[in-house]
């Protein structure tokens, strides 16, 4: 599977992409339908602590692409969040897949 990262308002991170390259590797073994993986990083300017590390991922798959985003207080929980919201969608999509 190839995967695409992009930074926007970050600068790259090695450990990021190490992190999310071993999580979408995991969904990849489960899910072999998986054709690519489009990775997105952006850091929200906001005055507050809170939420204000993005993670967004569009995986491409056959018929529409899967598409998950969250936002956190660092990369990390976004990351764990966003592949948690995409193994569901690939379950169903797995589920759609068979019974037809």
């Amino acid at each position: 599977m190839n995967v695409n990262f992009e930074y926007h308002n970050v600068s790259a991170s090695d450990r990021l992409e190490i992190l999310a390259a071993q999580k979408l590797s995991k969904l990849e073994q489960k899910y072999d339908f998986i054709i690519s993986s489009d990775v997105y990083f952006t850091k929200e300017n906001k005055s507050g602590n809170d939420d204000g590390a993005i993670c967004k991922v569009r995986l491409s798959t056959p018929g529409p692409s899967l598409f998950a985003e969250d936002s956190a207080r660092d990369f990390e929980v976004s990351i764990a969040s966003v592949m948690d919201s995409l193994k569901k969608q690939l379950q169903k999509r797995k589920d759609k897949m068979q019974t037809h």
